[in-house]
């Protein structure tokens, strides 16, 4: 296992061919060999690049929040490398429009019909670059495919293929151009993360190798779309118990009666929560989730969905308080099982 995993941290090759059953030996090859895959671009940030893969195999949507030059665009193609999948970019401006996010009908003058032409929306995994660029309606040509995997033009649904991975960036909202996503594309977010400046001995080593070549050229597909949904089914087997459940409906409830919040976390929320943490358990060689999953992944999962209230905002509290605030609390009035059965 670590023979296979080294060959692909320092080569970048792909992993041999396996079996078509995926057990817990196979879920850690693959899955340490696409860590180590993206840490060869993405240096110095295990979290960021371990909540990428998360949202991967939780079916979830990624949302990477940060200042320009800080690798937000570079993550999301480094993920998208090492599978062996359709994907996708749209440069998210204010020109945009929702059909060329989606596809439109175009009328066919030898058969006399209209036909559809898919947008850039159908691959397995689509790069919404600077996504809070664009205009609130072209922004809305992503709620259907986010929630429901399919768009919907001219009273005619297309199936998105399988998986399907929204991965956005978005500069934060004080920069010059930006419109805020609205509460339903938030809402569709799994986890939000932020790259954050890297540390010096990493910016020391990104100049070093950026100035010989791309390190994302030189990485291959380690996994294909059949190994993805393997790795999904193995994850969504991991075991929750009732425990863990009142664990965590408690959290998202605490946020909706937060006196500082004015809109808590939604029952899609909670779900994504759940499954989120079951690949965080899968990811740590667990069959069962454990209550410090939840704690794990809870502020990158609510976070986002939050909204303060004004009276908050005043006092400089944000909804990250807010989430921590939660965890403190419930934590104290909540019993449950250290095992997680």
């Amino acid at each position: 296992m670590q023979d296979t995993t080294m060959q692909a941290e320092t080569r970048g090759l792909a992993l041999p061919d396996e079996p078509d059953e995926m057990d817990a030996e196979r879920f850690a090859r693959l899955t340490d060999g696409i860590l180590a895959s993206i840490t060869q671009v993405i240096d110095g940030k295990p979290d960021a690049v371990r909540s990428a893969l998360i949202t991967l195999l939780a079916e979830g949507h990624l949302l990477i929040e940060d200042v320009p030059g800080v690798g937000k665009t570079v993550l999301a193609k480094a993920l998208a490398a090492t599978v062996d999948a359709d994907v996708r970019r749209i440069q998210f401006t204010p020109d945009l429009l929702p059909g060329d996010v989606t596809g439109v009908s175009v009328f066919n003058p030898v058969q006399r019909e209209f036909e559809f032409k898919s947008g850039a929306i159908f691959a397995h995994i689509v790069i919404a670059d600077e996504i809070n660029r664009s205009s609130p309606k072209t922004q809305s040509a992503l709620l259907e495919a986010m929630e429901e995997q399919q768009v919907t033009v001219d009273g005619s649904s297309h199936l998105l293929p399988q998986p399907f991975l929204v991965v956005a960036t978005q500069n934060p909202l004080e920069m010059e151009g930006t419109y805020a996503l609205p509460e339903a594309q938030r809402d569709r977010f799994m986890m939000r993360i932020s790259m954050g400046y890297p540390d010096a001995a990493s910016e020391a080593l990104m100049l070093r190798q950026r100035d010989i070549q791309n390190p994302l050229a030189s990485l291959d597909p380690l996994v294909t779309t059949e190994d993805v949904r393997r790795l999904i089914a193995f994850a969504r087997a991991v075991h929750v118990s009732p425990a863990i459940e009142q664990y965590a409906v408690a959290l998202a409830h605490a946020t909706r009666t937060h006196p500082d919040l004015r809109l808590g976390a939604s029952p899609r929320a909670t779900l994504q929560l759940v499954r989120a943490a079951k690949v965080w358990a899968a990811l740590d060689g667990r069959s069962f989730v454990i209550p410090d999953d939840l704690r794990a992944l809870l502020h990158s999962v609510f976070e986002h969905r939050l909204l303060a209230t004004r009276t908050a905002q005043g006092q400089r509290a944000n909804s990250g308080d807010a989430v921590a605030t939660v965890l403190e609390n419930v934590a104290d009035t909540v019993r449950v099982p250290v095992a997680g059965r």
